[in-house]
């Protein structure tokens, strides 16, 4: 079965989410009022109460880019990325540029082992997910391309003329490749990874976004903790592509030596004028965050993205729920219990994470689940603290639930046609979308790259597919295929340059009923 969708019955209490989640789905730009009873938005009528922050940010910038709310409008728009307020029923044009095609170039600073490259990575797989096309121009990968990948220290030697001049040359390749791309229509956000360790690079750099009309934001990195500094180099001595095959002792001595290169020219980005230059600066991993003259829609998600993300390793396990009444009948929604079988599930999932976790002396994971009766019975038997989402609830089939999928495509064969034709952006009729599931899971995606310690999020196949689909920095297309069989637990583990996922297939029908 493709999808289980949830009906909107009874649900129990959930927890209250922290203020800083509540406030995490709120843009910085908002309609304040409007006298027009509806507004169209992607053929469909939207009612007056309304706001931009409850809509898609696909809808968000469809509204404002196609000039939806031209015309005899009595507008008050408060609009903080531009820093003024437009009251006549001209501001549409203004607010498009602000929101929807005002792109932004993502300027990385710091030393190396610094965790940029991370962070980049980060922010990249985040923007994607939530509509934003995105992408890295790593400028090392264009040293490794034409110089190779393993260069002495004396390479990044800044008294050393000739390296400089080359190191230069390739700043600038991947500057204009970064330029091109960015200027096609497609394009939203890019992120320009290198030190850009000095007030001269960073002025170099902006001279040609200014020219082209792009707006910038440096985020530098800095860790004054040697404890933080040196577990970094160890993860780049396992992990970076410049080390590979390369003795682990000669990798942390030569790296080292690359970062005593970079400290004799570093200039903090306190050196430039702050009155004028956006910048954040995260301090220590996240420990302490400096905001200066960020605005707008993107720069504002990154600050509520960046409040919330580390580098710090730790576990993520998800998992369906156990089979359903309804698994086996092939129906949508609803709110069956488990069969014999999932509750078979619920016993050996209990007995996996004793072993995981208890017998290995690890702190039992926090578990997550939907508000769904059979999310919570397959978790009944794990001993630890337990939080039910309404987030985590499984997509909405609308008038389609309770049905087939052979049924709605007898019945509803226009509907079942069009599900087959985008199953990202198909809305079922008074339900959602994958892409609304997306949407509605921010909160969860914010809490999760919170969290220090172990998370096990039991939910259904639409959710899980996308929670996996955003760590394994899948595209939102592929999200909708991707397999996530019953009875089968997925360990996320992130890296410094990737995350890896390992799969438990448990065994329910070998297990003796009870």
């Amino acid at each position: 079965m493709d999808e289980d969708c949830e009906s909107r019955g009874a649900e129990p209490q959930v927890s209250a989410l922290p203020p800083k989640m509540a406030g995490a789905m709120r843009g910085l730009t908002k309609v304040v009022s409007y006298n027009q009873d509806f507004v169209n938005v992607n053929s469909r009528r939207v009612p007056q109460s309304t706001s931009v922050e409850r809509m898609t940010n696909e809808e968000l910038m469809m509204m404002m880019s196609s000039g939806a709310w031209m015309g005899d409008t009595d507008a008050q728009v408060v609009s903080e990325g531009d820093g003024e307020i437009m009251a006549d029923g001209h501001y549409a044009q203004e607010f498009s540029e602000a929101i929807a095609t005002r792109k932004l170039v993502i300027i990385m600073v710091g030393l190396p082992a610094r965790g940029k490259t991370h962070i980049a990575k980060q922010l990249q797989r985040y923007l994607n997910w939530i509509g934003f096309c995105t992408e890295i121009f790593n400028v090392g990968n264009y040293r490794r391309e034409n110089v190779g990948a393993y260069q002495t220290a004396d390479f990044f030697d800044a008294s050393n003329s000739e390296n400089v001049t080359v190191r230069i040359d390739l700043a600038k390749q991947c500057l204009d490749d970064m330029l091109t791309w960015l200027l096609s229509s497609d394009a939203n956000v890019a992120i320009y990874d290198a030190t850009n360790a000095t007030r001269q690079r960073r002025e170099w750099i902006i001279e040609p976004l200014d020219r082209h009309g792009l707006r910038y934001m440096f985020l530098e990195s800095v860790c004054t903790d040697p404890k933080l500094v040196e577990q970094n180099v160890v993860k780049t001595k396992l992990f970076s592509p410049d080390y590979v095959g390369v003795n682990p002792e000669e990798a942390v001595a030569d790296f080292m030596q690359r970062i005593r290169m970079y400290e004799l020219v570093y200039e903090t980005i306190d050196a430039e004028n702050t009155e004028k230059v956006p910048y954040i600066k995260t301090i220590n991993t996240g420990k302490q965050i400096i905001v200066n003259c960020i605005r707008g829609y993107i720069p504002g998600k990154l600050v509520s993205y960046l409040l919330n993300a580390h580098i710090m390793s730790r576990d993520i396990y998800l998992s369906r729920h156990g089979e359903s009444e309804w698994n086996v009948t092939g129906q949508l929604g609803g709110d069956p219990a488990l069969t014999a079988r999932g509750r078979r599930y619920s016993r050996v999932l209990a007995e996996f994470v004793r072993t995981e976790f208890l017998e290995q002396g690890k702190p039992m994971p926090l578990v997550w689940t939907s508000q769904l009766r059979r999310t919570r019975q397959t978790v009944e038997l794990i001993p630890t603290m337990h939080t039910c989402w309404r987030a985590l609830n499984e997509i909405n089939a609308g008038v389609c639930e309770g049905m087939t999928y052979e049924t709605v495509a007898q019945q509803m064969p226009d509907i079942a046609a069009q599900r087959k034709a985008d199953k990202l952006r198909f809305r079922y009729p008074q339900g959602e979308s994958y892409v609304d599931v997306i949407h509605r899971l921010e909160p969860v995606i914010l809490e999760l790259e919170r969290q220090r310690g172990s998370v096990l999020i039991v939910a259904h196949n639409a959710v899980i597919r996308s929670i996996y689909a955003y760590f394994m920095s899948l595209s939102r297309e592929s999200c909708t295929t991707v397999e996530i069989p019953l009875h089968t637990i997925i360990k996320l583990s992130p890296q410094p340059y990737g995350c890896e996922a390992t799969r438990y297939e448990l065994d329910v029908d070998g297990e003796e009923t009870a």
